[in-house]
Protein backbone atom coordinates (compact mmCIF):
# COMPACT_ATOMS: atom_id res chain seq x y z
CA UNK A 1 0.00 0.00 0.00
CA UNK A 2 1.28 3.63 -0.60
CA UNK A 3 0.37 4.83 2.63
CA UNK A 4 2.24 2.13 4.13
CA UNK A 5 5.31 2.96 1.60
CA UNK A 6 5.39 6.73 2.32
CA UNK A 7 5.16 5.48 6.40
CA UNK A 8 8.05 3.39 6.02
CA UNK A 9 9.74 6.22 4.36
CA UNK A 10 9.34 9.29 6.51
CA UNK A 11 8.76 8.30 9.90
CA UNK A 12 12.50 6.96 10.75
CA UNK A 13 13.26 10.82 10.12
CA UNK A 14 11.05 12.30 12.35
CA UNK A 15 12.86 12.80 15.17
CA UNK A 16 15.82 14.63 13.04
CA UNK A 17 12.83 16.48 11.56
CA UNK A 18 11.69 17.67 14.86
CA UNK A 19 15.32 18.64 15.80
CA UNK A 20 15.47 20.95 12.16
CA UNK A 21 12.06 22.38 13.24
CA UNK A 22 13.09 23.79 16.75
CA UNK A 23 16.36 25.32 15.07
CA UNK A 24 13.99 27.53 13.27
CA UNK A 25 11.47 27.94 15.27
CA UNK A 26 12.65 27.92 18.99
CA UNK A 27 9.79 26.00 20.94
CA UNK A 28 9.33 22.43 20.78
CA UNK A 29 5.48 22.91 20.42
CA UNK A 30 6.12 25.08 17.35
CA UNK A 31 8.70 22.99 15.89
CA UNK A 32 5.90 19.50 16.88
CA UNK A 33 3.54 21.07 15.19
CA UNK A 34 5.31 22.28 12.22
CA UNK A 35 6.41 18.44 11.87
CA UNK A 36 2.89 17.41 11.81
CA UNK A 37 2.30 19.96 8.70
CA UNK A 38 5.18 18.73 7.43
CA UNK A 39 3.92 14.94 6.91
CA UNK A 40 0.15 16.71 5.79
CA UNK A 41 2.30 18.40 2.79
CA UNK A 42 4.76 15.42 2.18
CA UNK A 43 2.20 12.97 1.96
CA UNK A 44 -0.17 15.18 -0.24
CA UNK A 45 2.47 15.64 -3.00
CA UNK A 46 3.91 12.37 -2.76
CA UNK A 47 2.29 11.04 -5.88
CA UNK A 48 4.52 13.05 -7.33
CA UNK A 49 7.80 12.45 -5.51
CA UNK A 50 10.16 11.53 -8.45
CA UNK A 51 13.34 10.75 -6.29
CA UNK A 52 15.37 12.52 -7.96
CA UNK A 53 16.73 13.57 -4.76
CA UNK A 54 17.00 11.58 -1.25
CA UNK A 55 13.72 11.70 1.27
CA UNK A 56 15.99 13.03 3.61
CA UNK A 57 16.58 16.22 1.20
CA UNK A 58 12.96 16.03 -0.14
CA UNK A 59 11.22 16.34 3.58
CA UNK A 60 13.78 18.95 4.78
CA UNK A 61 12.59 21.12 1.36
CA UNK A 62 9.01 20.86 3.06
CA UNK A 63 10.01 20.78 6.79
CA UNK A 64 12.15 24.71 5.94
CA UNK A 65 9.33 25.86 3.68
CA UNK A 66 6.83 24.70 6.36
CA UNK A 67 8.37 26.27 8.99
CA UNK A 68 9.17 29.94 6.83
CA UNK A 69 5.46 30.05 6.10
CA UNK A 70 4.78 29.43 10.14
CA UNK A 71 7.22 32.15 10.69
CA UNK A 72 5.64 34.70 8.63
CA UNK A 73 2.69 35.10 11.41
CA UNK A 74 4.79 34.55 14.51
CA UNK A 75 7.87 36.99 16.18
CA UNK A 76 11.10 35.51 17.12
CA UNK A 77 10.78 33.48 20.11
CA UNK A 78 13.71 35.43 22.61
CA UNK A 79 15.55 35.11 26.14
CA UNK A 80 15.58 38.35 28.57
CA UNK A 81 19.37 38.98 27.78
CA UNK A 82 18.44 39.28 24.32
CA UNK A 83 15.83 41.80 24.57
CA UNK A 84 18.84 44.53 24.73
CA UNK A 85 17.99 45.84 28.61
CA UNK A 86 20.93 46.02 31.08
CA UNK A 87 21.15 44.10 33.91
CA UNK A 88 18.03 43.97 36.50
CA UNK A 89 18.18 45.11 40.09
CA UNK A 90 17.61 41.70 41.82
CA UNK A 91 15.69 43.28 45.03
CA UNK A 92 13.71 44.89 42.64
CA UNK A 93 9.95 43.76 41.43
CA UNK A 94 9.46 40.78 39.08
CA UNK A 95 7.74 42.44 36.12
CA UNK A 96 6.40 39.28 34.03
CA UNK A 97 5.72 39.28 29.98
CA UNK A 98 3.30 36.72 29.25
CA UNK A 99 2.35 37.96 25.86
CA UNK A 100 5.88 37.50 24.39
CA UNK A 101 6.30 33.93 23.06
CA UNK A 102 10.06 32.68 25.35
CA UNK A 103 12.20 30.34 23.47
CA UNK A 104 12.03 27.22 24.85
CA UNK A 105 14.77 24.06 25.51
CA UNK A 106 14.27 21.17 24.17
CA UNK A 107 14.75 17.76 25.89
CA UNK A 108 17.31 15.50 25.13
CA UNK A 109 15.39 12.65 25.34
CA UNK A 110 13.61 13.87 21.96
CA UNK A 111 17.20 14.16 19.74
CA UNK A 112 19.43 11.22 21.13
CA UNK A 113 16.97 8.95 22.73
CA UNK A 114 18.89 6.10 20.95
CA UNK A 115 22.15 7.64 21.14
CA UNK A 116 24.63 7.50 18.26
CA UNK A 117 27.88 5.31 17.51
CA UNK A 118 30.06 8.56 16.21
CA UNK A 119 31.60 10.43 19.05
CA UNK A 120 32.07 13.06 16.35
CA UNK A 121 28.44 13.42 15.30
CA UNK A 122 27.70 13.48 19.09
CA UNK A 123 29.59 16.54 19.26
CA UNK A 124 28.72 18.20 16.49
CA UNK A 125 25.13 17.65 17.40
CA UNK A 126 25.32 19.06 20.94
CA UNK A 127 27.16 22.07 19.02
CA UNK A 128 23.96 22.84 16.66
CA UNK A 129 21.44 22.50 19.68
CA UNK A 130 23.21 24.06 22.06
CA UNK A 131 21.05 26.99 23.96
CA UNK A 132 23.30 29.99 23.32
CA UNK A 133 22.74 29.29 19.37
CA UNK A 134 19.24 28.68 19.75
CA UNK A 135 19.01 31.91 20.73
CA UNK A 136 21.04 33.79 18.39
CA UNK A 137 19.01 32.01 15.57
CA UNK A 138 16.31 34.05 16.91
CA UNK A 139 18.37 37.53 16.11
CA UNK A 140 18.17 36.58 12.28
CA UNK A 141 15.37 36.45 10.03
CA UNK A 142 13.68 33.55 8.63
CA UNK A 143 15.76 33.67 5.91
CA UNK A 144 18.88 33.78 7.39
CA UNK A 145 17.85 31.51 9.64
CA UNK A 146 16.84 28.96 7.36
CA UNK A 147 20.12 29.21 4.96
CA UNK A 148 22.81 29.01 7.78
CA UNK A 149 21.23 25.81 9.31
CA UNK A 150 20.99 24.26 5.65
CA UNK A 151 24.44 25.18 4.47
CA UNK A 152 26.20 24.98 7.71
CA UNK A 153 24.35 22.59 9.52
CA UNK A 154 23.45 20.13 6.96
CA UNK A 155 26.04 21.16 4.97
CA UNK A 156 24.43 21.52 1.60
CA UNK A 157 25.78 23.28 -1.43
CA UNK A 158 24.95 26.37 -1.80
CA UNK A 159 22.84 25.61 -5.25
CA UNK A 160 21.00 22.97 -2.92
CA UNK A 161 19.71 25.99 -1.07
CA UNK A 162 18.76 28.24 -3.66
CA UNK A 163 16.82 25.33 -5.53
CA UNK A 164 14.77 24.35 -1.41
CA UNK A 165 14.44 27.83 -0.93
CA UNK A 166 13.63 29.44 -4.44
CA UNK A 167 16.39 32.09 -4.04
CA UNK A 168 19.27 32.62 -6.45
CA UNK A 169 22.61 31.17 -5.54
CA UNK A 170 23.85 35.15 -4.87
CA UNK A 171 20.87 35.86 -2.20
CA UNK A 172 21.70 32.37 -0.42
CA UNK A 173 25.72 33.20 0.13
CA UNK A 174 24.10 37.04 0.79
CA UNK A 175 22.00 36.19 3.63
CA UNK A 176 24.49 33.37 4.70
CA UNK A 177 27.35 36.33 5.29
CA UNK A 178 24.78 38.25 7.06
CA UNK A 179 23.80 35.80 8.86
CA UNK A 180 27.51 34.28 10.23
CA UNK A 181 28.44 37.97 11.05
CA UNK A 182 25.48 38.22 13.59
CA UNK A 183 26.44 34.64 14.95
CA UNK A 184 30.30 35.02 15.36
CA UNK A 185 30.51 36.79 18.58
CA UNK A 186 28.24 33.53 19.87
CA UNK A 187 30.59 30.96 18.30
CA UNK A 188 34.03 32.65 20.10
CA UNK A 189 32.35 32.25 23.18
CA UNK A 190 30.86 28.44 23.31
CA UNK A 191 32.13 26.06 25.88
CA UNK A 192 32.84 22.82 25.31
CA UNK A 193 30.14 20.11 25.12
CA UNK A 194 29.07 19.23 28.90
CA UNK A 195 30.56 15.18 29.43
CA UNK A 196 27.61 13.76 31.88
CA UNK A 197 30.37 10.67 32.57
CA UNK A 198 32.50 13.75 33.80
CA UNK A 199 33.06 13.52 37.44
CA UNK A 200 33.48 16.79 38.24
CA UNK A 201 30.62 18.04 36.53
CA UNK A 202 28.15 15.49 37.73
CA UNK A 203 29.60 16.43 41.97
CA UNK A 204 28.76 20.55 40.83
CA UNK A 205 25.57 19.55 39.41
CA UNK A 206 24.30 17.49 41.85
CA UNK A 207 25.98 20.00 44.83
CA UNK A 208 23.72 22.53 43.01
CA UNK A 209 20.70 20.90 43.46
CA UNK A 210 21.13 20.10 47.16
CA UNK A 211 21.62 23.81 47.81
CA UNK A 212 18.50 24.05 46.59
CA UNK A 213 16.42 21.33 48.12
CA UNK A 214 18.59 22.81 51.36
CA UNK A 215 17.59 26.32 50.56
CA UNK A 216 21.69 27.26 51.38
CA UNK A 217 21.20 30.57 49.23
CA UNK A 218 25.74 31.17 50.07
CA UNK A 219 26.23 27.56 49.08
CA UNK A 220 24.03 28.34 45.64
CA UNK A 221 26.84 31.54 45.47
CA UNK A 222 29.85 29.86 45.86
CA UNK A 223 28.93 27.46 42.64
CA UNK A 224 28.45 30.35 40.71
CA UNK A 225 30.96 31.79 38.58
CA UNK A 226 31.26 35.55 39.65
CA UNK A 227 29.80 37.32 36.42
CA UNK A 228 26.97 34.15 36.37
CA UNK A 229 24.12 35.19 34.51
CA UNK A 230 20.85 34.33 35.53
CA UNK A 231 17.57 35.05 33.40
CA UNK A 232 13.64 33.52 33.63
CA UNK A 233 11.23 33.74 31.31
CA UNK A 234 8.43 35.10 30.93
CA UNK A 235 10.01 37.69 33.98
CA UNK A 236 11.83 40.46 31.67
CA UNK A 237 14.49 40.67 34.03
CA UNK A 238 18.17 38.89 33.31
CA UNK A 239 20.81 38.91 36.28
CA UNK A 240 24.74 39.06 36.20
CA UNK A 241 26.67 37.92 39.43
CA UNK A 242 26.79 35.71 41.84
CA UNK A 243 25.93 37.69 44.48
CA UNK A 244 23.17 39.69 42.86
CA UNK A 245 21.79 35.62 41.88
CA UNK A 246 21.91 35.00 45.54
CA UNK A 247 20.21 38.23 46.41
CA UNK A 248 17.12 37.66 43.90
CA UNK A 249 16.77 33.63 45.30
CA UNK A 250 16.90 35.29 48.80
CA UNK A 251 14.10 38.38 47.95
CA UNK A 252 11.84 36.28 45.46
CA UNK A 253 12.44 32.57 45.95
CA UNK A 254 8.73 31.50 47.86
CA UNK A 255 11.28 28.99 49.98
CA UNK A 256 11.64 29.22 53.31
CA UNK A 257 13.60 26.68 54.59
CA UNK A 258 15.08 22.89 53.89
CA UNK A 259 12.33 20.34 52.36
CA UNK A 260 10.23 23.52 50.37
CA UNK A 261 12.34 22.78 47.57
CA UNK A 262 13.06 19.05 45.36
CA UNK A 263 14.52 18.56 42.39
CA UNK A 264 14.95 16.03 39.80
CA UNK A 265 16.87 15.86 36.93
CA UNK A 266 16.84 15.64 33.48
CA UNK A 267 18.98 17.73 30.37
CA UNK A 268 18.30 19.32 27.53
CA UNK A 269 20.06 21.18 24.19
CA UNK A 270 22.70 18.74 25.71
CA UNK A 271 22.69 20.69 29.22
CA UNK A 272 21.56 19.14 32.86
CA UNK A 273 18.40 20.52 33.92
CA UNK A 274 16.90 20.64 37.36
CA UNK A 275 13.42 20.18 37.90
CA UNK A 276 12.46 22.27 40.56
CA UNK A 277 9.15 21.12 42.84
CA UNK A 278 8.10 23.70 45.00
CA UNK A 279 5.75 22.62 48.55
CA UNK A 280 2.69 23.66 48.12
CA UNK A 281 -0.41 24.56 50.76
CA UNK A 282 -1.35 20.91 51.13
CA UNK A 283 1.87 19.53 51.56
CA UNK A 284 2.73 18.39 48.00
CA UNK A 285 5.40 19.47 46.22
CA UNK A 286 3.85 20.83 42.68
CA UNK A 287 6.12 21.69 39.40
CA UNK A 288 7.53 24.79 39.68
CA UNK A 289 10.25 25.41 36.97
CA UNK A 290 13.21 24.38 34.78
CA UNK A 291 16.64 25.43 35.81
CA UNK A 292 18.84 24.72 32.70
CA UNK A 293 22.71 25.10 33.43
CA UNK A 294 25.66 26.43 31.40
CA UNK A 295 28.66 24.78 32.93
CA UNK A 296 32.30 25.98 32.57
CA UNK A 297 35.45 25.92 35.03
CA UNK A 298 33.93 23.66 37.20
CA UNK A 299 31.10 26.09 37.92
CA UNK A 300 27.75 27.50 36.80
CA UNK A 301 27.98 30.00 34.27
CA UNK A 302 24.37 30.54 33.25
CA UNK A 303 20.80 29.47 34.56
CA UNK A 304 17.86 29.62 31.71
CA UNK A 305 15.00 28.98 33.90
CA UNK A 306 11.77 28.82 33.18
CA UNK A 307 9.00 29.73 34.56
CA UNK A 308 6.41 27.77 32.19
CA UNK A 309 5.25 24.84 34.00
CA UNK A 310 3.58 23.01 30.64
CA UNK A 311 7.32 22.33 29.81
CA UNK A 312 7.15 19.41 32.43
CA UNK A 313 5.29 17.38 30.29
CA UNK A 314 7.23 18.34 27.18
CA UNK A 315 10.23 16.30 29.48
CA UNK A 316 7.82 13.74 30.18
CA UNK A 317 7.70 15.08 34.02
CA UNK A 318 4.92 14.78 36.63
CA UNK A 319 3.21 17.97 37.78
CA UNK A 320 3.61 16.24 41.08
CA UNK A 321 6.59 15.34 42.36
CA UNK A 322 6.15 11.49 43.38
CA UNK A 323 5.34 10.30 47.03
CA UNK A 324 8.23 7.74 48.44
Amino acid sequence: MVEDEFNALVEPLRRELVVHCYRMMGSIHDAEEQVQETYIRAWRAFHGFERRSSVRTWLYKIATNTCLTALQSRTRRPVPTGLGQPAADPRGPLEARLEIDWLEPLPDAMIWAEGSSDPAEVVITKDSVRLAYIAALQLLTAQQRAVIILREVLQWRAQEVADALDLSVASVNSSLQRARAHLAGIDAETLPPIDPSDERTATLIKDFADAFEQYDVTKIVSLLADDAIWEMPPFLGWYQGAENIGALISNHCPADGPGDQLITFTWANGAPVLALYMRSSDGSHRAFQLQQLTIGDGLVQHVECYFDTRLFAAFGLPDVYPAD
